[in-house]
């Protein structure tokens, strides 16, 4: 099985590809909002370092958000685009839940929101279930266990893997963007 992951949400852009339990490329580019530079030579290095073609590729899975609103569209479409024209299978997963895969125990993961607030969730990753949802709360709602933040997380690659659900319809799939943007708040 070779599966592709992508995660662009947060101040780290991801790329990590794997081939059945074994990693063969794994990388963090920490940017300041320019992703959008280095994500596709990052999927093209993953994939020309493994002489794999995106065709033979068993499932692309997309860290749809929240997190950074152009951060989370610039994976979103570069899998996206992969999926339909290559006819490969894309699977989603949360960011958040990406950003704690790593971690044992109780884990609050969060991205800053601004003013004040995290887009956060709580988990307890002993037995892989949520204990606060996915949400845009104040900071010091989000502090049980450990904290991990968009600049200090590990990803394990493989629980997101088993974790990342098929989309069954990709051009229904949108980020998750958990408000409006201060454009369109804006305008209310």
């Amino acid at each position: 099985m070779l599966s592709l992951i992508v995660d662009s949400a947060t101040k780290k852009l991801y790329v990590a590809l794997l081939k059945d339990d074994k990693i063969l490329y794994e990388n963090y580019q920490v940017g300041r909002n320019d992703h959008s530079k280095y994500i596709v030579t990052m999927i093209e290095e993953a994939l020309a370092k493994n002489n794999i073609e995106v065709s033979a590729l068993n499932q692309l899975i997309v860290g749809i958000g929240p997190g950074s609103y152009t951060g989370v569209r610039m994976a979103l479409t570069v899998l996206k685009m992969f999926a339909c024209f290559k006819q490969v299978p894309l699977y989603e997963i949360s960011t958040l839940y990406l950003m704690a895969s790593n971690e044992k125990g109780l884990v609050s993961a969060r991205i800053d929101a601004r003013r004040g607030n995290v887009f956060g969730a709580i988990y307890d990753m002993s037995c892989d279930i949520v204990v606060k949802q996915e949400g845009l709360y104040p900071m010091d709602e989000i502090n049980d266990g450990k904290i991990i933040d968009e600049e200090n997380f590990v990803v394990n690659p493989f629980k997101v893997q088993q974790k990342a659900k098929l989309v069954e319809n990709i051009d229904t799939l949108i980020p998750n963007y958990l408000r409006d943007t201060e454009a369109e708040r804006n305008l209310k």
